[in-house]
């Protein structure tokens, strides 16, 4: 490579780190949202790569909470690109009575068959959802953090947080955490790849939710729109 390949190589990497890395982050959100500890956060305590990225959208927590509670694979999809998380297979565009039983401690599968999956980690209907995800590499199966770690593996938060908005409508805040190891490797794959990626689906699952609840929300929701059913603001964790 030239002096001055070298040169444009390094300026264009300094322009990342510094200015397009930070914004994909924290997309959408206030230096606030951004800089607020919320519950589930200290799961990974030591976490190596973090995003907070946030949306308002146009119903109250408990019309968008359904939408997240079904989604998964082989259930509701994830409203990302079903091309790239889906199978190609469409995401659902109503809400499901069968998939909305979601608990703490259930499996979400991310692929056919559940050998990956998302494990349930905090759930606090119509205000906080937390998922998390543990892959051994590079056989890309799913294992229980709790007991020995592989000596590869990747370790991340996918965490939902609703707020109420003062006209009704719902603050979604989405905060990920992750670690991994062999820790250079896995810096270098999430800054390079793992970050820009999420950023792509979590914008179009934002626009896609935005979509669905823009629509005639089911009769629950509609009892909360009009004062029958209202629920308290979501306190934000310190």
């Amino acid at each position: 490579m030239s002096v001055r390949g070298a040169a444009l190589a390094c300026g264009a990497a300094a322009t990342y780190a510094a200015v397009i890395r930070p914004a994909l982050l924290s997309w959408g959100a206030t230096d606030a949202e951004a800089g607020t500890r919320y519950p589930s956060d200290e799961l990974i305590e030591d976490a190596t790569s973090q995003s907070t990225m946030a949306v308002s959208l146009p119903a109250p927590p408990e019309a968008v909470w359904p939408w997240l509670v079904q989604m998964g694979c082989g259930r509701a999809g994830w409203y990302s690109w079903d091309l790239l998380d889906n199978g190609g297979r469409p995401s659902a565009e109503r809400i499901h009575p069968e998939w909305q039983g979601l608990a703490a401690g259930d499996r979400v599968p991310t692929v056919p068959g559940g050998t990956t999956y998302f494990r349930v980690e905090v759930l606090d209907p119509g205000r906080t959802l937390v998922l998390r995800s543990d892959v051994e590499l590079p056989s890309g199966r799913s294992f229980d953090p709790r007991g020995p770690m592989p000596r590869a593996y990747a370790d991340g938060l996918w965490a939902f947080h609703l707020h109420r908005l003062p006209d009704g409508c719902t603050r979604l805040i989405v905060r990920t955490r992750g670690r991994g190891a062999p820790s250079i490797p896995d810096r270098l794959f999430t800054w390079t790849l793992g970050e820009p990626a999420h950023f792509i689906m979590q914008h179009r699952q934002f626009h896609e939710l935005r979509r669905r609840v823009a629509r005639r929300p089911p009769a629950g929701a509609r009892d909360v729109e009009s004062g029958r059913a209202r629920r308290g603001d979501l306190r934000l964790f310190r």
